[in-house]
């Protein structure tokens, strides 16, 4: 770490939970420093970061959405600074409130072997879009050079950031008789411990017994209340893009960070921060892709990309199968109490988690009263009175240095930085899991009900859960580009977060995982800025 100030300034890059884990830890631990949090894109809540899954109106919703969308943000997309000659008119994005990064106009990346790869430019990042699973990592998803008395507190922690509810909608009548159903047919094969249960999630349940969901601004906290003295040393800083970031070099010292070089979307004014710390926590496409801009280019940046690939499928719950564990009486009680939050259609979340080796699936099964897609006006399924469970098997991507981003200088994105590539191919090891998945989903289909949908892959980024881009690893060996403790190697003063570290192939949500892992990068960073 480079001689610091006696206040040290702290950059962060990117306003996302990982960026928040950051700011909130290194501010607790260290008095006298301020830090700076820039975001490329919109703030879109009052409070900053907050989950848009909390807004009621659905045009404000809609709204909100909208302005997260980058190059696709249609007549938002002005308030982002990004020219609307570089939009293809009629361009979808992969969901809600995120745009794809191949998205087919001027300064698109090249994604065909990952073509719904997508991300998200707002304050809160994907914090503001997400699902809120966070399951633990278990078995070989856990981080081997990390101990684990070590890491279950680290894992501790991350929960009590997020506010983890681990029996969220357990008073469901509903949920309850589906989780009966899935013990009774596959509980006498589970591993004790990893068997059927309430999906772990990110929010706060509130006294009319709806959920007030986790976003970002969970994790920000006080840094974001007024009158908090740790508010008064952070600022966040919406619509500035960080263009790269800086270094010096000496002999005596090596290569060093100095600041980042920042551009103003509203005014286009580009001016240098300084910094004693640097900590670019983007996602797993754009902060390596800043470190290439910023000349900081180790062998496996980009390399390794994986995502767990995920097969759904849609079942309508059979009256028959769930009267067995639910009575009509407490079904038209939920139903009545279900009314009142129209606007959130999660009613309870299920799970089955990863374990080795008889279970290598995350299964999550939401219930909802509608599908996700309207159905045919002829279809039988129209208003099945139990509702219906749209269901996901993740699985492992095993990491592969040919899975990952190819930057190049000689051509630039919408943004003006190095474009990418991307190369990702499913092996036979993903294909047989994907098989077996897929097995696995039409049993769990059939003790529920009836399919509307059939099991079927989705295409290779959909999960939105990218890693491995930025891996840590325990040696300076080429295959990684951070230390144990999230410090890029070779770099003085840079630490780099979010999932593109996670080293190991997963199942699930990683959210978790690299909330955990920032938390021990902001400690050892936090013993070197005291020394």
């Amino acid at each position: 770490m480079p001689e610091t100030s006696a206040h040290p300034r702290i950059v962060i890059v990117g306003s996302g939970p990982i960026g928040a884990t950051y700011a909130r830890t290194l501010l607790e631990g260290l008095p006298d420093a301020r830090v700076t949090m820039f975001e490329a894109g919109p703030q879109l809540t009052e409070r900053p970061g907050q989950s848009v899954r909390n807004i009621d109106d659905p045009d404000e919703k809609a709204r909100a959405r909208e302005m997260s969308q980058g190059p696709q943000a249609g007549a938002m997309r002005e308030s982002l600074g990004i020219p609307a000659g570089v939009v293809v008119e009629g361009m979808f994005t992969a969901r809600q409130g995120t745009h794809l990064f191949d998205f087919g106009g001027e300064g698109s990346a090249h994604a065909p072997t990952f073509a719904a790869a997508a991300g998200a430019t707002n304050v809160g990042g994907q914090g503001s879009h997400w699902t809120c699973a966070i399951p633990r990592p278990s078995f070989s998803e856990r981080i081997a050079f990390i101990d684990d008395t070590e890491w279950d507190e680290l894992i501790d922690r991350a929960e009590q950031l997020l506010h983890a509810q681990h029996s969220a909608f357990a008073d469901s009548a509903v949920g309850g008789a589906i989780r009966s159903l899935l013990s009774e047919e596959f509980g006498p094969d589970l591993p004790e411990g990893y068997g059927v249960s309430t999906l772990p999630v990110s929010g706060e349940p509130q006294p009319d017994g709806s959920m007030q969901w986790g976003g970002t601004d969970f994790v920000l906290g006080p840094l974001i209340e007024d009158g908090n003295p740790l508010a008064e040393r952070f600022e966040l800083r919406d619509l500035s893009l960080v263009r790269r970031v800086e270094r010096e070099a000496s002999e005596e010292r090596g290569d060093r960070v100095t600041g980042v070089t920042v551009e103003d979307l509203r005014t286009r004014e580009t001016s240098f921060v300084p910094a004693d710390l640097v900590v670019v926590a983007a996602d797993a496409f754009r902060s390596p892709q800043l470190l290439w801009a910023s000349g900081i280019r180790p062998a496996a940046l980009g390399r390794y990309l994986t995502e767990h690939p995920v097969v759904i499928t849609t079942v309508a719950l059979d009256a028959e199968k769930m009267s067995r564990f639910a009575t009509e009486e407490q079904l038209d009680e939920e139903l009545a109490q279900r009314a009142k939050h129209a606007a959130d259609p999660v009613a309870a979340v299920n799970r089955i988690p990863f374990s080795e080796p008889d279970h290598p699936f995350s299964l999550q099964v939401m219930y909802s009263e509608n599908t996700p897609f309207p159905l045919p006006d002829d279809s039988p399924f129209r208003g099945n009175r139990w509702g219906f469970v749209n269901m996901g098997n993740g699985l492992r991507k095993r990491p592969r240095v040919e899975d990952g981003l190819t930057f190049t200088d000689d051509e630039l994105d919408y943004r003006g930085f190095p474009n990418f590539t991307v190369d990702y191919e499913l092996t036979d090891a993903e294909l047989s899991e994907i098989d077996a998945a897929t097995a696995d989903l039409r049993r769990i289909g059939e003790t529920l009900g009836v399919f509307v949908a059939e099991p079927r892959l989705m295409p290779n980024g959909s999960s939105l859960h990218y890693m491995g881009t930025m891996r840590m690893g325990e040696t300076d060996d080429g295959t990684s580009v951070a230390d144990p403790y999230s410090r890029v190697w070779g770099v003085d003063g840079l630490v780099v977060g979010g999932n593109a570290l996670i080293p190991t192939a997963n199942t699930m949500n990683p959210t978790l995982t690299s909330v955990a892992i920032a938390v021990r990068g902001a400690r050892k960073a936090i013993e070197a800025l005291s020394a």
